[in-house]
């Protein structure tokens, strides 16, 4: 889950047979806490030391000088500060030299590489997809094409891990890097000169029919105004009327990002969030320049795992009477970071206010029990909240600013409509088997790529394809042998499921995110009801 920075240029009873699944989506959540995306790139200067630190230099020289041991000090002293940071709040960090600038590619949204999207199947790293315009592009590596050595040293079949080929082709823009492939059984060899590579925020942008639209955003980053702006401009182009905005699974990121984007849905000068600490006044965030979409309808979808700036967006059009929210109550993660630059080009994150939405609502849920902040969204599964919209609370209650709706406060933005948690889309069986389904599809259709030249098109191809009986049981015989125990019992329930899955990445193949959005969204329970509120003309009250 990613976190907001200050931005001022801007005016266990039995387990459920769910359980893998709720552990991997909070893992998912502590992946983005844990990697501190979200940093600040306008880092501040340190502070000074005092009384207090000087101590803390002096028992580090002690243990230095005088510990029966030798020690690793430098590794003693970030335990000590990690340590320090984790008893304030679940979002202050210590960020080594060594993660700083992954982190600022990540958020400013780029980096510098080769361009290439991959993934490891039997210790074979093979290309995915060769990215437009960048490097290995233009001297005409291929989807398809699997790395065998990097600078002459192999990498096949030697158990390479996914970050050990990062730390190989990611360098500084203009460095060479020698990449020898094998393409059918032809070793190439490569000499690609590094680039910067966009890191795209906005992963579809569509028309679901003649007048509604759907932007999908992964992140909020430096790109994403920019990358939304372009998208919303298109769809008017095509003749956007009502506007469905996807904020699910997104952890969040700059909070400028998320006013600028509020600043287009909504009309005149309107505050989308304020900042206050103890050590920090309270400072005001506003929408007042005239915006792209400021009539039409606008849905915005979240879940558990939406978190910080989709916070922010999706609270402030609550609280505006400007959209209507569906899905599930968001993450809960409602603290304002800043960061501070150390000497040895490590960095403090530190939090320093809260945010408030504009009905005065603070997102941010309870953090006292910080070793179950994360499972707390495990905890919500368990007593049924992902099933029955049961969290509503009388104590919490605000007032939206136009119409004066209730709406709740206690952690996370709860949505006007609730949609439950999909069990059949998402059920240990099934997950288990869909992991396998992205290397099953690429192999297959490595061996059966003449099949597919008749689909010029997701339409043709949503129209055409199937995924028949024997493929299936091609895919099926395959998890078996990379591990799977089949069960017949529950095919029944997990094959329509299954199949659809299937046809999505054999769409994505094809047609990038285009295709595999296409498909997945024509069964998205959350999807659809956003639609049928479109369709019957909803109106907010």
């Amino acid at each position: 889950m990613s976190e907001i920075n200050r931005q001022t240029n801007y005016s266990k009873p039995e387990k459920s047979p769910f359980l893998p699944f709720i552990y991997a989506l909070v893992l998912a959540a502590g992946i983005f806490l844990g990697y501190i995306i979200s940093l600040n790139t306008n880092t501040k200067t340190t502070i000074g030391t005092t009384v207090e630190s000087d101590k803390m230099k002096t028992i580090l020289n002690y243990v230095e000088k005088k510990y029966v041991d030798t020690l690793n000090t430098q590794k003693l002293e970030e335990k000590a500060i990690n340590k320090m940071l984790s008893d304030l709040d679940p979002h202050s960090f210590y960020i080594p030299p060594t993660n700083i600038k992954s982190i600022n590619d990540d958020m400013r949204g780029d980096f510098e590489g080769v361009g290439v999207e991959f993934f490891i199947v039997d210790d074979t790293i093979t290309i995915v997809n060769a990215i437009a315009g960048g490097p290995s592009e233009e001297v005409g590596v291929m989807a398809g094409d699997k790395i065998f050595a990097v600078n002459d040293s192999i990498v096949a079949g030697v158990g390479v891990k996914n970050g050990d080929v990062v730390k190989l082709l990611k360098g500084p823009k203009g460095t060479k890097v020698k990449v020898t492939m094998l393409r059918q059984d032809e070793k190439i060899d490569f000499e690609i000169i590094r680039a910067k590579i966009p890191l795209h925020s906005v992963d579809i942008a569509y028309m679901l029919d003649a007048k509604t639209g759907l932007i999908k955003i992964n992140k909020f980053s430096g790109t994403t105004y920019d990358e939304f702006y372009d998208n919303l401009r298109a769809l008017k182009r095509q003749g956007l009327e009502n506007l469905i905005i996807d904020l699910r699974g997104n952890g969040g990121g700059y909070l400028r990002t998320a006013v600028q984007i509020a600043d287009e849905l909504l009309a005149g000068k309107k505050l989308v969030v304020y900042t206050e600490g103890a050590h920090f006044a309270k400072q005001d965030y506003s929408a007042n320049r005239p915006g792209e979409f400021e009539e039409g309808r606008v849905v915005v979808l979240v879940d558990e795992s939406s978190a910080s700036a989709s916070e922010i967006l999706s609270g402030a059009l609550q609280d505006w009477d400007r959209a209507l929210i569906i899905g599930r109550r968001t993450f809960g993660k409602g603290l304002v970071q800043e960061q501070y630059a150390m000497p040895d080009n490590s960095a403090l994150r530190l939090t320093i206010a809260r945010y408030y939405i504009p009905s005065g609502r603070s997102i941010q849920k309870p953090y006292e029990d910080k070793e179950h902040y994360d499972l707390e969204v495990y905890e919500r599964f368990e007593n049924g909240e992902f099933f029955k919209d049961s969290i509503h609370s009388d104590t919490m209650v605000y007032f939206t600013k136009i119409k004066k709706r209730k709406v709740y406060g206690g952690g996370g933005i709860n949505p006007d409509i609730f949609v439950p948690f999909d069990t059949l889309m998402n059920n240990v069986y099934s997950n288990r088997l869909r992991r396998r389904i992205p290397e099953f599809v690429y192999n297959y259709y490595s061996d059966h790529s003449a099949d597919f030249e008749q689909y010029n098109s997701v339409k043709s191809f949503d129209s055409n394809f199937k995924v028949n009986e024997k493929m299936f049981n091609d895919f099926l015989a395959y998890s078996e042998i990379k591990g799977w125990k089949k069960d017949m019992s529950k095919m029944a329930d997990n094959k329509l499921n299954l199949k659809m899955f299937l046809k999505a990445y054999f769409a994505k193949q094809l047609f990038q995110n285009d295709g595999f959005y296409a498909i997945i969204n024509k069964t998205d329970p959350v999807l659809k009801e956003a639609l049928r509120q479109i369709e019957n003309e909803f109106v907010i009250e």
